[in-house]
């Protein structure tokens, strides 16, 4: 018999197939995902009997890989977990105005590390310094990436080769295996623990003060609760004690706020002018997280620290580009010209959203949902959101979710059928990440908000790709 890959057709007669030519893709990436094609095709017909594809199939198959081959590796989502500010999904969305300031540094040089006044060249903390400085009291302030570079440029900066005390019910980790006792380790700080997980006292810290002690450190533990039977010492407490000893009190609040979360209907969280009004000598906090920017970690304090920490080889390492700063300042300065900084921060919106605003929006959708659903349970449910990423670990939001469970007559193949759906809407254009919970795919709709987020979410539901147990 004739070897049926003989007869597949060559590169240049699928790339000149109507589908491929009229494709808006590029002919580099077409002519890519026809030669990828045509491989996989000759090892598929050498393995087995099978029949060979004519060249509409083909070319259809290659205008699909090439489509795979231009998506984006990270592809917008509908955040339906009920986490607000999702790790794994990005964190905190930005506002109108950061988007913009970015879009403009990408496109047009700017002064980033110079001063325009002098003509010389000038520092890039310069872009946010004040703003930060003003929002949080502090004499100075730096950006690095993220609140786990500022934790250990800070360490490194000043306590490298000396004690840091810190109480033993603070010795946090968070996701990732980010450990604190780890990156006192690695920042070249000795750990002395003081205290015991639930209870520790001015008197433990003080005991433990000698002429090796270079820091006294406190965590937030922002993303655990302790409660009960428990005891800890008040920040400026802590800072009386450090200073008697004339060593830094360092404060990491982790997640970080600039607003006064109470006052937003909220559950409170630790502020950075909190703590440096309480005698922080620097604070560390995030600011993709509660506060609702880019992805960066932010150092605040005493000028004479934070000149240490900026003089430290690690910063340049550890520093932040036009971009972030750009989103950042635009960011700091709604903090402080908003007259509803729960209007124009997206973060502060998706956590302030109305219960009864959801419960409308789930019964709109409801409908849509049912109808592409028909061999499911599809109910709206209470439900409890989250804020995420460490901030708030015990407290919850009230919201409504749409519920997607088994029907009656799937009853034991329940968990398939669920995970089928459950993978289907993980593969719609705009993927839907829900949670599988108490045998049922749950979406919570908090993080869906306004028409257009409706509309888009409605108009994908017809490409589910589901099939029934007796199908498969």
């Amino acid at each position: 018999m004739d070897d049926p890959r003989r007869y597949l057709p060559a590169v240049d007669v699928l790339l000149c197939h109507q589908m491929m030519v009229h494709s808006p893709l590029s002919l580099r990436l077409k002519r890519r995902a026809v030669r990828e094609l045509l491989a996989g095709e000759r090892e598929r017909l050498s393995r087995a009997r099978v029949a060979l594809r004519d060249v509409e199939q083909l070319a259809a198959a290659a205008l699909d890989r090439a489509r795979t081959l231009a998506a984006s590796s990270a592809p917008s989502v509908f955040n339906l977990t009920g986490t607000v500010i999702h790790t794994n999904l990005g964190r905190a969305p930005l506002a109108d105005s950061a988007i913009e300031a970015m879009t403009r540094a990408a496109r047009q040089p700017l002064a980033l590390e110079y001063d325009v006044d002098s003509g010389h060249r000038g520092d890039r903390d310069q872009v946010v310094e004040s703003l930060l400085c003003e929002l949080t009291g502090a004499e100075a302030a730096t950006v690095v990436n993220n609140n786990a570079a500022a934790v250990v440029l800070t360490l490194s900066a000043l306590g490298a080769g000396r004690e840091a005390v810190i109480s033993r019910g603070e010795l946090i980790e968070i996701g990732g295996s980010f450990r604190l006792p780890d990156i006192m380790h690695t920042s070249g700080c000795e750990l002395r623990e003081v205290g015991t997980t639930n209870r520790t006292h001015a008197r433990d810290f003080e005991q433990a003060m000698n002429e090796a002690t270079g820091m006294i450190f406190k965590a937030h533990t922002s993303n655990y609760a302790v409660e009960g039977f428990t005891a800890a010492v008040e920040e400026r407490e802590l800072a009386r004690i450090a200073h008697a000893r004339d060593v830094p009190f360092i404060v990491d609040l982790g997640s970080g706020a600039l607003t006064d979360m109470a006052a937003l209907g909220l559950p409170n969280e630790a502020r950075p002018d909190q703590s440096i009004e309480a005698g922080a000598d620097v604070v560390t906090f995030s600011g993709d997280k509660l506060l609702g920017g880019p992805q960066c970690g932010m150092i605040v304090g005493s000028r004479a620290y934070i000149d240490r920490i900026r003089r430290h080889p690690l910063k340049r390492a550890m520093r932040v580009d036009k971009l972030i700063l750009s989103a950042l300042e635009a960011t700091l300065r709604l903090y402080r010209d908003s007259d509803d900084i729960a209007c124009d921060i997206p973060t502060l919106t998706l956590l302030t959203r109305p219960e009864h605003e959801i419960a409308a929006t789930a019964e709109r959708l409801l409908p849509a949902l049912v109808e592409c659903l028909p061999h499911m349970r599809v109910s709206i449910m209470s439900c409890k959101s989250q804020l995420g990423s460490g901030a708030l670990p015990v407290d919850r939001l009230p919201s409504r979710a749409l519920v997607v469970a088994p029907g009656r007559d799937e009853r034991r193949s329940g968990e398939r059928s669920l995970r089928l759906v459950e993978t289907a809407f993980r593969q719609l254009p705009r993927p839907v990440i829900g949670r599988l919970h108490d045998g049922a795919l749950w979406l919570d709709l908090r993080c869906l908000q306004g028409e257009d987020d409706e509309q888009a979410f409605i108009e994908q539901l017809g490409q589910l790709a589901l099939k029934r147990e007796h199908d498969s």
